[in-house]
């Protein structure tokens, strides 16, 4: 599973499509957290964040949200750049 970025203790992955499923998605890590992201709405589908990390990861997808789909559609993967 590709890292598209890391920040704050935040890892963002996307998994290969061969692997996934509908909808287009994002996986989060932050500690013992696990979330899924879906892009579109840019709301969870699945797991828990704490409230503020929840926040930080919906700030940084709505800068790259159009990236994160283009990435999903192509499978072209490649770093972003983090919140700062």
């Amino acid at each position: 599973m590709p890292e598209i970025c890391r920040f704050y203790g935040i890892i963002i992955r996307m998994y290969l499509i061969d692997r996934e499923h509908p909808p287009r998605h994002i996986h989060i890590k932050y500690g013992d957290y696990e979330a899924v992201m879906e892009l579109m709405n840019l709301n969870l589908i699945d797991g828990n964040l704490p409230k503020k990390c929840r926040q930080l990861v919906r700030e940084w997808a709505e800068i790259h949200q159009d990236e994160l789909i283009e990435m999903w559609d192509s499978q072209n993967f490649h770093p972003l750049q983090p919140l700062e």
